[in-house]
C-alpha cells in the first residue's frame, strides 16, 4: 500500500524534538504537562531500534521465528523502567481517544514493542503513551504550514496476548489447512475480486 509520506514527516520531526531533550537529559514539555515522571531514555542502540526492517529484534526459539518492531520513543522513569512510546498523527475533528478498530491495532503493536523490550531483559512499565497529532483545520489559511494539537494518550499494555499469537502464526503457516476468509480483510478480497479475471 502506499506509504503515508506525511504521517512519516510527522514522526521524524517529532523524533528530532525529542531526542533534544533526550540529549539535555530533561523532560519534554509534554511529559511535564502531563505529569509523566520520566525523561527521554539515552541508549547507543535508540535508532536501531527505530529503524525499519531492523528495530528491536527477539529470536522465539520455540517458532524459530525472529519477532522484530521498530518503535518510535522510548523514556524512561526514575527508577529505570522503560516506557514505550508510539508517535501518531491525523487530521480530524472527531475527539482524539484510543477507541475504534484502527486504535485496537494500534495497541497490539504498542503491546508487541513491550514485549520485546521485555524479551531483550528491559523493566519495562504497563502502561505505555501515544503522541498523538491532530492537524487543524478550523485556521483560515494554509500560508505553506500545518498546525497540530497535541494530545498525550496513555495505555495500559497487556502483552500476555502475543507469545500465544506467535505460536499460533507459526502453525497456521506451516499447517496443510488453510485459515478461513474474512470479509474484514483486504488481502481476501483482493483474492476474491482477482478470481473474477482468473482464466
Amino acid at each position: 500500500m502506499p506509504g503515508f509520506t506525511l504521517n512519516m514527516a510527522v514522526d521524524t520531526l517529532l523524533k528530532k524534538e525529542f531526542d533534544v531533550y533526550r540529549a539535555k537529559g530533561e523532560p519534554h514539555p509534554l511529559m511535564k504537562e502531563n505529569g509523566v515522571d520520566a525523561v527521554p531514555f539515552q541508549h547507543k542502540d535508540l535508532d536501531i531500534w527505530r529503524e525499519n526492517f531492523k528495530g528491536m529484534q527477539y529470536h522465539h526459539k520455540p517458532t524459530n521465528l525472529l519477532i522484530t518492531g521498530a518503535v518510535d520513543d522510548v523514556w524512561q522513569t526514575p527508577t529505570d523502567e522503560l516506557i514505550i512510546v508510539d508517535y501518531k498523527a491525523t487530521s480530524t475533528g472527531e475527539e482524539i481517544t484510543l477507541n475504534g478498530k484502527w486504535k485496537e491495532a494500534y495497541k497490539r503493536q504498542m503491546e508487541i514493542y513491550q514485549w520485546l523490550f521485555r524479551q531483550n531483559g528491559f523493566k519495562v512499565q504497563d502502561t505505555g503513551y501515544f503522541v498523538y497529532v491532530n492537524a487543524r483545520k478550523d485556521l483560515p489559511s494554509f500560508d505553506g504550514h500545518l498546525h497540530f494539537n497535541i494530545h498525550l494518550l496513555a495505555h495500559p499494555g497487556d502483552s500476555s496476548w502475543v507469545e500465544p499469537a506467535i505460536v499460533a502464526a507459526k502453525q497456521c503457516l506451516i499447517g496443510d489447512d488453510l485459515p478461513e476468509s474474512n470479509m474484514e480483510c483486504e488481502f481476501c478480497a483482493y483474492r476474491r475480486e482477482s478470481r473474477k479475471y482468473d482464466g
